[in-house]
């Protein structure tokens, strides 16, 4: 356990995030997410969504999850597979203050886990500050920094915090990586990964 707690695992995922029109986008998600740097898979996660643009700076979504975990029992030598199905809610809002890009996230998620069901709510703030430009446009340099809180009213209320930084580059308005450094606090257990993320938010009609 000792090892487990002190291995640097990383995270690897794609995000996209199609506009349809003017009101409607569909959301795609792919993650990688790894125990250790040599690959180590402990899940896989595939998220999917509608969502609808309330105006400028306002988004609601509805969407579907799937899950797959994978954890090793060092003891025993066998790995047990979890497979998991999530019904999920949010709301996002977006507000550009003095260069500084703030991204509000409240997400509700219903979790279907073998024959149980459980309930999770998700405050993500995220912060994105340019750093060679006034906004994120074609050839920026950002940093980019975020903290996710996760409460389960049903078991022990607190069920983990993610606190992320690093930087990120934009490749033209649509396309954009990001790497950092994150760590992920849980009620026993403190977990530090490498995060590697592409952004791609090209519109299904390009106008």
């Amino acid at each position: 356990m000792q090892a487990q707690n002190t291995d640097l695992g990383n995270w690897i995922g794609y995000i996209g995030n199609q506009k349809i029109n003017n009101h409607f986008n569909f959301h795609n998600e792919l993650q990688i997410r790894n125990n250790n740097i040599n690959g180590e898979i402990n899940q896989l996660l595939l998220r999917i969504g509608l969502g609808y643009n309330l105006n400028n700076h306002a988004n609601i979504l509805i969407g579907y999850a799937f899950v797959k975990t994978t954890s090793k029992d060092d003891t025993a030598n066998f790995k047990n597979q979890t497979n998991e199905n999530r019904i999920f809610q949010q709301v996002s809002l977006k507000q550009n203050c003095n260069n500084f890009l703030f991204s509000h996230r409240l997400r509700i998620e219903e979790r279907f886990i073998k024959k149980n069901t459980e309930y999770r709510f998700r405050y993500n703030l995220s912060i994105n500050k340019p750093l060679n430009k006034s906004t994120i446009i074609k050839n920026t340099i950002y940093a980019s920094a975020y903290d996710e809180i996760f409460i389960c009213p049903k078991s022990n209320f607190f069920d983990r915090n993610r606190i992320f930084a690093g930087f990120g580059y934009a490749f033209n308005k649509y396309i954009k990586i990001e790497a950092g450094y994150m760590v992920q606090r849980t009620s026993n257990n403190t977990f530090k990964q490498i995060q590697f993320l592409l952004f791609n938010n090209t519109p299904i009609k390009n106008k």
